[in-house]
């Protein structure tokens, strides 16, 4: 039998039966709606709202009804703010840049004791201690901080430095405008963060007070420059800015019968 097919060509462009048979299995039968259900015709036709149509005038004004949230939030009060042509205080314990404070005769409270560095979860703070000398005591006590950084692409303006400090002299201001145009400007140095020389305070280096140790400072038994420090002051630095409001501090600190 196979013999006699080998020389019969077989009929161009006409399938086998046997494909036919195989196309007509694999054909997918018709979907047919389940017993029960609805065509989508038939519940779009059958559908029926619950809500009441408009009649009257609510009828012709649902077109602008939309507008009636604008109109009533015309009359209401204005809560945006205008930034920065109108700028807002903060509240008072805002964390905002940090700041090196002074004690009232002029001398800087930070040690250099680098607690805030390691305190820092974002590695911020960079401190390099140095130790005072009698020809040039920033602070009072052995040591002050000789390189104080604060870098502020990485604060998080947490206020663990603030806590870590022992001897209050990192807090942390109101101030938060602190974009810049380059990232090396926003690394504070700490001329930039030392706070400004308040009414009758004597620029640092000078001597500590006659008479104290840095115990009275941290209790704040020092309450201004004396006369003593203005001398040196004035004998060391002749040109001093802060030497005449000093001076005044000192004279009327005198006069009132105030040591400190």
């Amino acid at each position: 039998m196979a013999e006699q097919r080998k020389g019969k060509p077989q009929a161009q462009g006409k399938p086998r039966p046997s494909a036919q048979k195989a196309a007509g299995a694999r054909k997918a039968p018709a979907v047919r709606p389940a017993a029960g259900e609805v065509s989508f015709e038939t519940a779009d036709a059958e559908y029926q709202s619950l809500i009441p149509p408009r009649r009257g005038l609510a009828e012709a004004l649902a077109p602008v009804a939309g507008f009636g949230v604008t109109f009533s939030s015309m009359f209401k009060p204005i809560v945006t703010e205008q930034y920065p042509f109108e700028k807002v205080p903060t509240k008072p314990r805002y964390h905002g840049r940090h700041q090196l404070n002074r004690y009232p005769d002029g001398l800087e409270k930070c040690i250099g004791c680098e607690l805030c560095a390691w305190a820092c979860p974002a590695d911020a703070i960079y401190v390099e201690g140095a130790s005072n000398t009698p020809d040039a005591q920033f602070s009072p006590g052995e040591r002050y901080g000789r390189v104080y950084q604060i870098n502020y692409l990485r604060c998080i303006f947490c206020g663990l430095c603030i806590e870590a400090c022992p001897t209050r002299a990192l807090t942390m201001t109101n101030e938060y405008e602190l974009a810049g145009p380059t990232r090396a400007g926003l690394i504070y140095e700490k001329s930039d963060l030392l706070a400004p020389m308040g009414d009758g305070m004597l620029a640092s280096p000078h001597p500590m007070v006659p008479g104290t140790t840095d115990t009275e400072y941290y209790r704040g038994d020092v309450l201004g420059p004396v006369a003593d420090q203005v001398a040196w002051v004035r004998e060391n630095r002749p040109d001093d800015p802060t030497l005449a409001g000093a001076d005044r501090a000192a004279a009327s600190r005198t006069a009132g019968g105030t040591a400190r």
